[in-house]
């Protein structure tokens, strides 16, 4: 049983994290400009624009609310995750906002430059020499007495209230209300631990929409088999587009709300975003790059079938956190992607 002053806590807590969510307000619904006698609208969801960058600022504030809710988190709780990516990026956000400890266990050969952004939110780092073995590590410190592992692959498809509650599908309708399309016919997402492409495919389900919801998945990545073969026990080698693509299939990933997975080359990725940049000024990550390679083909797809309507995508995260990796030529040299062949396949989408 908590004490007086540790509820005291945490209901001031709750309104902590609330509050940033009330001074954010909402992500821009931005127009991707296609000619008037397509017949369609590309519409993209700018998640760049939360505090801490990206996308995984809804997962970070819904896994803390979660936590404080379910008595997981009170005062003096020190909170642990398996992420060296933006998810700690943003957990470590809140952690300070609420004066508790934030650990990421990292692998330790994880570049200075993506441990600086946890650092720059005053998280601590825990080096894991082997990569397979951060999240048995993460598992292990959060066991400890007074820590907590937030478990972001395992609760991101829970923490979320998929009926509205202003989730990213409940966002996404109510901005749409007012254009000529308001019910798109596709939203296309990626999936790192799956919870957004869940929530959404919950969401157009619980509402009535008849919005199909397709994933946009990298290579190397075992989510698109598994949606095939109906089978969990996948594994593929892991994806070289951050943020999204597994090497197993996550606790939060749902097959029966997704109804199309496409593999996208990651040439053709890197190539949507450097496009996307030249196009529209927006820097944005790889992943948002490979949201366009197939919310442009589905475009085509309309196109093709004569079918008016509005396609919708995500941009996931702030490219400027990538320019010595995926904005850098001579890394993507060094680590084998082939731009030029990424640009001869996705130029022709664009307008």
């Amino acid at each position: 049983m908590s004490s007086p002053e540790d509820r005291d806590w945490v209901h001031t807590a709750v309104r902590v994290v609330e509050a940033d969510a009330n001074r954010s307000a909402d992500t821009h619904l931005r127009v991707l400009d296609l000619p008037t006698e397509w017949g369609v609208r590309l519409y993209l969801k700018d998640e760049s624009t939360h505090p801490t960058g990206s996308l995984k600022h809804r997962l970070a504030r819904s896994l803390f609310l979660f936590g404080l809710s379910n008595g997981d988190i009170g005062p003096g709780t020190t909170l642990v995750e398996a992420s060296s990516g933006s998810t700690a990026v943003s957990e470590a956000y809140f952690a300070r906002l609420l004066g508790l400890d934030f650990v990421a266990v990292v692998p330790a050969a994880t570049s200075t430059a993506k441990l600086d952004l946890i650092r720059r939110q005053d998280g601590r780092l825990h080096l894991v020499d082997d990569p397979g073995h951060v999240y048995a590590a993460a598992e292990e410190l959060g066991a400890r007495p007074g820590f907590f592992y937030l478990d972001q692959f395992a609760m991101a498809s829970t923490v979320t209230d998929w009926r509205g509650n202003n989730n990213i599908a409940c966002s996404i309708f109510e901005q749409l209300a007012l254009e000529p399309h308001p019910e798109p016919e596709w939203i296309v997402v990626g999936a790192g631990t799956g919870g957004t492409s869940a929530t959404i495919g919950r969401y157009c389900r619980y509402a009535q929409h008849g919005t199909k919801l397709a994933v946009a998945d990298p290579e190397g990545s075992a989510f698109a088999r598994a949606w095939r073969t109906g089978s969990r026990d996948v594994t593929a080698r892991g994806s070289r587009i951050e943020g999204i693509g597994r090497p197993r299939v996550e606790p939060s990933f749902v097959p029966s709300v997704i109804d199309e997975v496409v593999t996208v080359p990651d040439d053709e990725s890197v190539a949507a975003m450097r496009v996307l940049f030249e196009r529209t000024g927006i820097r944005a990550g790889a992943s948002t790059g490979t949201n366009l390679c197939v919310a442009l083909r589905l475009v085509h797809r309309m196109r093709g079938e004569d079918r008016a309507g509005s396609v919708v995508t995500l941009v996931c995260d702030d490219g400027n956190r990538y320019l010595d990796t995926y904005w850098s030529d001579e890394w993507l040299a060094a680590k084998g992607f082939d731009l030029d062949a990424g640009r001869r396949a996705v130029e022709p989408l664009f307008p």
